[in-house]
């Protein structure tokens, strides 16, 4: 049930809106009667909206602005009508969410609870049940004793808070600080002691331990090597860690002293990032080819490979740097956890173990799905690797042991299956947990919850709804790259927003699945790699022997397997796009746009980089999206604008291919219906190229409009196509003004999305959450007993219930 200050929050909207239906009784009537008689069924906001802008005159909606209904209807995120009734789902805040119902044929309004909400929408799909008993999820009682913030502004700021908050109640007086010591008691690796020996039992000793160190420091020069008085500090009861040189013990020293002295959440989250915690990482990404060469255009492969060894790369640097500075002789280890293919198509997916290129200390580990029957040799789909992932995680578990020779201190899930693996490993192990969705596919396909039944059979959302809740309520921590990931904008609804309450009939109903004022979220922004996507005009690192190739790919005049159609005019500028080719990426939306505009077929040319050849590719919805894509190139006669390129995947090439169409004057556009970060968007950016992009999710929050980019409505494409033809001319008259844009582009990237930043930042929060994970309830094991029961009793019969494939190689069940 919704909360005492939610019901409130409810009836003060449900009054207003009921005077407000009794003082316009016949505009608002007008409105709900249409509802009502296009029969039973479900709006989105864009169809409510344009509904309202049928229905009602101007002149009437002049009456209604600024008043409660028309907040209402902007508000609305869905109207599920069931004559008379009509269900409103208003959101009028990000993370903030009311239900209210409207009986048309009396024009009366009473407030829903989120159950009775969830039940009205299950009547659309199931008619009305006499049956009153359904699963219902609620996580909220767990933690409902738990503070969180209250304002939207708040939301991903998690740490802050969580320091903020268990600061202050931790360290009421002196002797709480008991639990900070202890903590520091315990804190090892491998079994030898870090930071405190045995001679320090209490906090005088560890005062005065402190205070005579402090005294030496003073006396020897700041560059002092932690060696040359390493057996001083034993004899004080402390041992490595403080520091590598005299200058920076006495920093860590003083973080201390200030904390025992006068507790501070930013005292505490320096001092904590200061402490050695984190030598063992481990990552998950189960599905898809994960390698580092030839794997981009395969499918379920494709931005988070790129996310994940970019990230590898600049954690390892940051583990080694803060392993210096500590003063510590210990070698950091990094194991990227994937699958092993036996049929490894030309990549090196079948190879046990393989170093990451550029790391010193990082690893793939590929380990196979199993069953009984032996082990499952060729890719599967990311949709079908549910009845694999217990057994899968239980050989992980056994391989890690072999290969760490340790427990890992962190474990980072990434998409819905590894976020479900590192959930499992991470009650085996007793480790801190990190989860990053990348993307929620149940905001990739609307109504993909209430309508579940129809796509079960090929997309098995029954089976990652249920692993998503389970990983995203199990973790410690949530990392997003942006506010839109976690709560969306003022207008549209976050990805993990909408887990809050939804319901998948005759299955189970999510009465309060997560909160995103829930202090585990936090914002850390990823970037791209400065190596690879580095600035257009920086002509010293420019890798002009590749130009000629290049030129090749977007301007030959043969036609083969590789690029179809040729460029008229090669003088034009060019729009550029690069991503799958899948309906969500909507290329095909940015092909359409383009070919309905003269003007700006006029003004530019349009290459995209997408997909395979439609006979070529094995991923169904590819097909179908390349077929439209012919036909839409026959249907505006693009040939000779138009250059399609099937999926590159030489890096290091994209990155010089960026530069050249900035070289020429072009644009980025990315037109994807939902984009959850944007890293193509970061990519372009980062090399200097102006970009459009999707105004839903990360981009609208990458890209600041006017500024250091553009955004744009994917559902919308006419205004799109306007915005370009507004560009390109005022670049035509304004030759300042490409650069203008490319320039804040670059400084948007610098000021906020980088991988050295996002590194920094993940390993203070593993350790901030590891230590209050130590000290306080933060385990939430009233939360996990309930998600075990959840597991067993719930996801693994789905997980069953998907079909097994049968290309097993029949040997012994080893794991490889």
């Amino acid at each position: 049930m919704a909360d005492h200050r939610t019901l409130t929050r409810i009836h003060s909207i449900r009054e207003r809106l009921a005077d407000t239906l009794s003082s316009h009784p016949n505009e608002l009537l007008a409105l709900f009667s249409r509802f009502v008689k296009q029969g039973k069924g479900m709006l989105l906001p864009h169809q409510i909206l344009a509904e309202y802008e049928s229905v009602i005159p101007e002149a009437d909606r002049e009456k209604l602005k600024g008043g409660v209904f028309e907040d209402v209807v902007k508000a609305a995120q869905e109207a599920i009508v069931i004559p008379p009734w009509v269900a409103l789902a208003i959101r009028p805040r990000p993370g903030v969410w009311e239900y209210v119902r409207i009986n048309v044929s009396e024009l009366a309004v009473e407030e829903l609870s989120v159950p009775r909400y969830l039940q009205f929408k299950e009547d659309l799909v199931n008619g009305r049940s006499e049956s009153n008993f359904v699963l219902e999820l609620d996580f909220e009682p767990f933690n409902a004793s738990f503070p969180r913030p209250s304002l939207s502004k708040s939301i991903g700021n998690g740490v802050q808070f969580l320091n903020r908050h268990l600061s202050s109640k931790l360290f009421q007086d002196k002797e709480s600080m008991y639990p900070l010591l202890n903590f520091l008691k315990t804190h090892n690796y491998n079994g030898m002691s870090i930071m405190l020996n045995d001679r320090i039992q209490s906090l005088s000793a560890l005062r005065s331990a402190l205070r005579k160190a402090e005294q030496y420091l003073m006396s020897v020069p700041q560059d002092t090597p932690y060696s040359e008085f390493n057996h001083r500090f034993q004899e004080l009861g402390l041992e490595k860690g403080w520091g590598d040189t005299a200058g920076r013990v006495q920093e860590t020293i003083h973080l201390l002293l200030d904390l025992l002295e006068a507790p501070d959440p930013n005292t505490l989250e320096n001092f904590l990032g200061a402490v050695p915690m984190v030598f063992n990482v481990v990552i998950l990404s189960p599905h898809g080819y994960f390698a580092q060469d030839n794997v981009l255009g395969y499918p379920d492969t494709g931005g988070q490979v790129v996310y994940i060894l970019d990230q590898v790369r600049a954690l390892e640097n940051e583990m080694l740097l803060r392993i210096k500075k500590q003063g510590l002789d210990i070698t950091p280890h990094i194991l990227i956890v994937t699958r092993l293919l036996p049929d490894a198509v030309g990549t090196t997916c079948g190879q046990r173990l393989e170093k990451v290129i550029g790391t010193e200390h990082t690893n793939i580990l590929r380990v196979p799905f199993r069953t009984e029957k032996g082990i499952l040799r060729k890719w599967i789909s990311r949709f079908e690797v549910w009845p694999y992932l217990e057994t899968y995680a239980d050989d992980v578990a056994k391989e890690l042991v072999m290969e760490l020779q340790a427990t890992p201190d962190l474990i980072i899930g990434n998409y819905s299956d590894g976020n479900l693996v590192a959930s499992l490993l991470a009650q085996k192990l007793g480790i801190t947990q990190c989860t990053i969705a990348h993307a929620l596919e149940k905001t990739k396909y609307p109504n993909s919850d209430i309508y579940w039944k129809k796509s079960d059979e090929q997309y098995h959302f029954s089976c990652q709804f249920t692993a998503d809740l389970i990983a995203m309520n199990h973790a410690d921590f949530i990392i997003t790259s942006t506010f839109q990931e976690i709560a969306g904008s003022k207008d549209t609804v976050g990805q993990y927003e909408s887990h809050t309450a939804f319901t998948m009939p005759g299955l189970y109903r999510v009465v309060h699945g997560i909160d995103v004022f829930d202090p585990k979220f936090n914002i850390v922004s990823p970037g791209a790699d400065m190596s690879i996507y580095f600035s257009y005009s920086e002509k010293n690192k420019r890798l002009t022997a590749l130009h000629p190739e290049l030129e090749e790919l977007l301007f030959s005049d043969v036609e083969n397997s590789e690029h179809k159609c040729v460029l008229n005019d090669k003088s034009k500028p060019i729009i550029f796009s690069m991503a799958r080719l899948d309906r969500v990426k909507n290329i095909t939306g940015l092909v359409e746009f383009y070919g309905k505009n003269p003007r700006l077929r006029e003004l530019v040319n349009l290459v995209v980089v997408a997909g395979d050849h439609a006979k070529a590719s094995k991923d169904l919805e590819e097909q179908a999206e390349m077929n439209k894509m012919y036909s839409l190139i026959e249907q505006y006669k693009l040939d000779g604008h138009i250059r399609w390129i099937s999926a590159q995947m030489n890096r290091v090439r994209n990155g010089e291919l960026y530069r050249y169409i900035a070289d020429k004057k072009g644009v980025f556009v990315q037109p994807a219906f939902y984009e959850a970060f944007g890293l193509t968007v970061v990519e372009s950016m980062t090399c200097g190229l102006p970009t459009f992009a999707t105004v839903n999710g990360g981009p609208a929050e990458i890209i600041v409009h006017g500024v250091s980019g553009f955004h744009i409505d994917p559902y919308q494409g006419d205004k799109a196509a306007e915005l370009l033809v507004n560009f390109f001319e005022k670049c035509e008259e304004d030759p300042t003004y490409w650069e203008k844009i490319s320039k804040g582009a670059m400084k948007r990237i610098e000021e906020k999305y980088t991988w050295k930043l996002y590194s920094e930042r993940l390993m203070t929060l593993a350790g901030v959450y590891g230590f209050w994970k130590y000290v306080s309830n933060l385990d939430r094991r009233e939360t996990k007993r309930y998600l075990e029961m959840f597991y067993a009793l719930k996801y693994r019969k789905l997980a069953e219930s998907v079909p097994l494939h049968h290309d097993e190689e029949v040997v012994p069940n080893s794991t490889g």
